[in-house]
Formats: C-alpha cells, structure tokens, sequence
C-alpha cells in the first residue's frame, strides 16, 4: 500500500499576494478620504475668502458712492493698505468668475475677478505661495467706472499654512497606517488560513480523526464577528480565498452527498427488511389460527418462513458488506492466481446446484491477475446467479476468460429477458430493480451488482455491460492483468 505525503504550509502565515491587495486597497482608500476633505476643506475656504472679499468691497462701494472716486494720489496712498480703488476701465488680473453666482444686490452688476498668484502642488508635502493673490470687483458707476481690488496675501498664507500642516499630518497616517494595516489583516485572515488548511487536509484524506474533526469545528467557529468585525467582500481575482471557497464547498458537497447517500441506504434497507418480516409476520398467525392441527398449512408456513429468513440473512450479510465497504473497513489480501481456474470452479459449483440451465465454457489458457480471490469469486457469482435469476429454464449462459493486452476480461453472457436502456445506467445502483415485480418472485435484493462493482473499484478495475430486451445480456468485469516476467509460471 503506499502513501502520499503532503506538504502543509504553516496556518500562521498567509501568502503575501492577498495581504498586499488588501492593503492597497485600504491606502488608496484612504488616500481618496484625504483627498476629497482637502479639496472640501480648499473650495470651502474658497467660498469663504469670496464672501468676505465681497462683503468688503460692498462696503468700499458705499463709502465711493458717498465720497466719490478717489483721485490717483489718494490711489496710491491706498496701496500701502489692504485695497485700492482705481478709476476708469481695464483688465483686471485673474480668473473671471461667473455672472449666475448670488451676487449682492448692491455691487451685483459688476464683474468679479479672482487672482490666485502662483501656487504650485508638488510632492503632497508642501504648498508654495509666491506673487500676490487679489480679488477685484469691476463697477460701471455710471459714466465714472472705477474698481475695488483687495489684497488677500495675508488671509490665503495663513490657509495654505494650514492645509499644509493638514497634509503633512495625512501623509503621516498614510505611511503608519500602510505598516499597520498588513498586520491587521493578517491577523483578521489568520483564522481563514487555518480553515483553508483544515478543509484542504479534509479534501484529501481517506478519513479524519474526532481529534481531527474537533479542530476542524473549532476552526469553524473561530470564523465569527468576534473576529471579523465587518465582512470581507472577495472579488473574483482573490485566489487564495477562491480556493478557499471551492475547498470549503466541495467539502460540503461530499458530506451532503454522503450523508444522503445514508439516509437513502437506511431508508432503502428498511423498506427491504420490511417486506419479509411482514410475510414472517403473516405466516406466524397463520399458524397460531389454523396451522396447529393441520399439517399442510403447518408445512406451507415452515417453508415460507424458512423462505424469508434465509432472504433476510442474505440482505443482512450484504448490507454489512457495504457497509464495511463504505468504512473502509473490509480487508483485502491480494494474491497471484489465475482467474481461469477461479472461474472454472464457480462454474462446476454452479452445474452441481442448478440444473436447470446450460452451463458453457469459453477459455483461452491461464490469465493470471493479483487480486483477492475471495472477492473476485464473490463477484462472480453475483453476475452468475443475476443470469440464472433472470434466464428461462432451459437457457444457454455462457462463461468466459480471456486476456486483452494488458487486461484480464472475465464474462458471462446469457439468454435473459435482457435490460431496457432507460435502466442501464442505474444497473449499478444500491437497491435498483429492472423488473420489481420479478425481483421479488427470483428472489433479488438489488444490492448483488453494487456490491461486485465495489470490488471491481478496490481492484482497480471496471465494468462493460452489453444488453438488449428479449435477446440477453453480457456482463463483463475488467480486471488488470498480472504481468508476469520470462520464465516464470503465469498460473
């Protein structure tokens, strides 16, 4: 028998593809967050620059209104100051902005313009502020147009002084963060990993332990919101918890799969056993009633019930058949002989307790294979005692043996009622019947195939089944063939 070994990773690390998807993920995340409240913060200081300069200039409009424009020397002693008014027309510097704005109704048929200086944005670290940042307001006044300009150095230093110390301490959280967030997740996806792992050992393994089957459910339930705080959507180029997922899901596909297959075999048995006990059951009151003084229906429910119990022995004593087969239970000793001789003794067995059929021989010389003997002659009389169940009296079933390349072909043919196609692909399964009507009159429980092709499966080979309604059926079990060196006997 040999083994496979297995390399498992440790659980406590995760592949480091995942971990820095995530983590990208979270940076760029961030980085938006940041992102978007600077440029919040900066249209809102904007606004809030444009609403102060506004009311200003409404005020210095008043005060022209009142006073007059200002002559050219009065111009440039306001220059020392925060604004200027100048008169006549021009092109102010600046950005124009836009007509629809809810302008006051004092100033609002002039034209507005915004002169930001010069700032550049380089780095993410630092702001330079360089030139002179004004907003001017552009007044018609009648035939003496004039305009308000106002110097806001002062009041945009100190905001770009903020938003850089604002962008600074962002920057610093991203890079902290960056470092931390890879713990964090591998930290939240640990428990995942090691479930990944106990799933994959579950996928490949013959059979698991309760030692096993316990760590395997404390896994499962480390998988909570004590540990997850929010879930985690995985995207189709997550690999490692897509193969988690199909890891999990066909461990749950198996596990449903068998634990309906039992349930079916449970519900299958009962309805079998059920049959003969109620026929045990009749033919006992039958007795109690009418059968103590008369020997005939005395002798009638000793046969039946004689009948029924060895009907019910024989469902048993394959009933335990598969179900060591399905433990893995059974033992198999497997042996050099030849498969010619093993058939040719189930055939005279045969002859001597059945004659009522013709019994014919096909060899070719020895076929040797290795497999358990026992086995194999079980199985081979299952398909012989399937033909004498289901062929007429009188009828021709045929044995043979044969070697083909590199298999082992053992056959046995018969002039039944043959199998209608629709039943075919089932002929294998636990508890199928072709004909239940029929079934029950030969005798048939509808396990004798299921358990020769559980042999044929443990010996690594295979089933061919030829069959046509009203001509016959030929079932054919595959074996491989021992290969045997020169000079030494096949047999």
């Amino acid at each position: 028998m040999s083994t496979t070994k297995q390399a498992h990773k440790p659980p406590g690390r995760l592949r480091s593809s995942i971990v820095a998807r995530l983590n990208f993920r979270l940076f760029l995340r961030l980085l938006g967050i940041y992102f978007s409240t600077d440029l919040l913060l900066t249209l809102l200081f904007a606004g809030g620059v444009v609403v102060w300069s506004e009311r200003q200039c409404g005020d210095i409009a008043a005060l022209v209104e009142e006073r007059g424009v200002p002559s050219a020397e009065a111009t440039l002693w306001m220059a020392a100051g925060d604004y200027t008014v100048t008169a006549g027309e021009g092109e102010p510097a600046g950005v124009r902005l836009p007509h629809w704005l809810p302008w006051p109704a004092a100033t609002g048929g002039g034209e507005r313009y915004l002169d930001p200086g010069e700032i550049h944005l380089f780095s993410l670290l630092a702001i330079y502020s360089g030139g002179t940042t004004s907003y001017t307001l552009q007044l018609p006044n009648g035939a003496e147009p004039y305009a308000i300009t106002l110097d806001l150095e002062r009041p945009v230093t100190l905001g770009v002084f903020g938003l850089r110390i604002l962008m600074i301490c962002q920057l610093v959280s991203l890079l902290s963060n960056l470092f931390k967030n890879a713990g964090t997740i591998k930290k939240t996806l640990r428990p995942i990993q090691e479930l990944a792992a106990a799933a994959a050992k579950l996928n490949t393994a013959s059979g698991m332990s309760p030692e096993e089957l316990s760590v395997l459910a404390d896994k499962l339930d480390e998988i909570n919101a004590t540990h997850l705080d929010t879930r985690i959507s995985v995207s189709g180029t997550q690999k490692e918890l897509r193969e988690l997922a199909q890891a999990i899901n066909a461990m749950l596909d198996r596990i449903n799969k068998a634990y309906r297959s039992q349930m079916r075999f449970v519900s299958d048995a009962s309805h079998e056993l059920r049959t003969p006990i109620a026929v045990v059951q009749g033919y006992a009151n039958l007795l109690d009633r009418w059968g103590k003084d008369d020997p005939a229906i005395r002798q009638e429910a000793i046969d039946a019930i004689r009948q029924e119990a060895d009907s019910m022995k024989e469902l048993v004593e394959q009933l335990l058949f598969l179900a060591r087969g399905d433990n893995d239970s059974m033992r198999i000793e497997m042996e050099d002989f030849d498969l010619t001789a093993l058939a040719a003794e189930v055939l005279r067995e045969t002859e001597m307790i059945d004659q009522t059929h013709i019994f014919l021989a096909r060899w070719d010389g020895a076929v040797p294979v290795r497999a358990d003997a026992g086995l194999i002659k079980q199985a081979l009389r299952v398909l012989v005692d399937n033909s004498i169940k289901y062929s007429p009296e009188g009828g021709r079933i045929l044995l043979s043996v044969r070697a083909d390349g590199g298999a082992a072909r053992m056959s046995v043919q018969d002039e039944g009622q043959g199998i209608g196609a629709e039943s075919l692909p089932h002929i294998f399964d636990r508890f199928f019947r072709t004909d239940e009507s029929r079934a029950r009159q030969t005798g048939g429980t509808g396990l004798g195939l299921a358990i020769a092709k559980w042999i044929a499966d443990r010996h690594g080979g295979w089933f061919e089944v030829l069959s046509r309604e009203g001509v016959g059926t030929r079932i054919t079990m595959v074996l491989p063939l021992r290969q045997t060196g020169p000079g030494q006997d096949p047999g």
